[in-house]
């Protein structure tokens, strides 16, 4: 270990999720790098109604008690946390650029001009982050850029700090399962499917080795059932992204009733055997964890 490296802030060992029906928070053990404690409370009907272009949440106090009772059952003390938040709080664009500036402030401005159009809220609203995506065989680089409102993250940071906490790291539901997945078993070259299934919505992600290059998610009041939406997707990839196919078919849906039967439609639509992710309860927890720790 370098000076610098001792001089580096621990990353949290604690991670909170803000769903629309309760708060969840996880401890993780780094030693052994497992979860030594979990909790789930549920929430006030109504103090969380996810949305992309609202207000979030209702009673900011009441969600902040939430989290307040939850890590008081977790035990230790808490002052900083890595915070999911649902998939619908935020959009999410996949943007392909022919050449990419050297400069940062250059590339963030270029994202900031590609995505203005489809921006469903005015960009000096918008808080906005980009990763490196995949690098296309026809040259130029894709970037997936994620995009919310600055005041519905500040009300996520707002009932953290309510129960004494910095939310220092924040990510959507979908993100943090993938981080988990790859970081458990690093993905080979080869295309493979997420579907994250939730009572209020419903996320797709397909990836090309670790690479994402499709991410498509729709609410639960949207026509058409999940075998459905799945089937689309499935369709979608092969006319227009020129899939071969997916060599596995990973399912987070722990708290969708009937899960069993969801997993069985897939299979019969893909054919292809679907996998439950592991711990699906925690899998967004342990991911956005185990992403603090890669970055540290």
């Amino acid at each position: 270990m370098s000076f610098l490296d001792f001089m580096q802030p621990v990353p949290p060992d604690v991670a909170i999720e803000i769903d629309s029906a309760h708060v969840a928070a996880a401890r993780l053990a780094w030693r052994g790098s497992t979860i030594s404690g979990h909790v789930v409370e549920p929430l006030p009907a109504g103090a969380v109604l996810p949305a992309l272009t609202a207000q979030n949440i209702t009673d900011v106090a009441a969600v902040g008690r939430t989290i307040a009772q939850a890590l008081a059952r977790l035990g230790g003390r808490v002052t900083r946390a890595a915070l999911v938040i649902p998939d619908t709080a935020a959009k999410v664009s996949l943007v392909r650029f022919d050449t990419v500036p050297a400069s940062t402030a250059d590339l963030a401005e270029l994202v900031r001009w590609q995505i203005r159009k489809s921006a469903p809220f005015p960009l000096d609203q918008a808080v906005i982050s980009f990763t490196p995506g995949i690098v296309p065989a026809e040259g130029g680089r894709e970037f997936v850029v994620t995009t919310a409102r600055t005041d519905v993250i500040e009300q996520y940071e707002q009932a953290c700090a309510e129960a004494g906490v910095h939310a220092g790291l924040i990510d959507i539901a979908t993100f943090s399962i993938l981080n988990g997945v790859l970081t458990a078993q690093p993905a080979a070259a080869e295309d493979w499917l997420l579907v994250h299934a939730t009572p209020t919505y419903t996320t797709l992600a397909v990836l090309r080795g670790g690479d994402l290059i499709f991410f498509r998610n729709r609410e639960e009041e949207s026509q058409g059932t999940l075998a459905d939406v799945v089937h689309q997707t499935a369709m979608y990839y092969e006319d227009r992204l020129k899939g071969a196919g997916f060599t596995r078919v990973l399912l987070a849906g722990g708290a969708v009733t009937g899960v069993d039967a969801v997993r069985r439609s897939l299979e019969q639509r893909l054919d292809v055997r679907i996998e439950p992710v592991p711990q699906p309860e925690l899998a967004s927890l342990v991911g956005i964890l185990s992403r603090e720790r890669k970055v540290a």
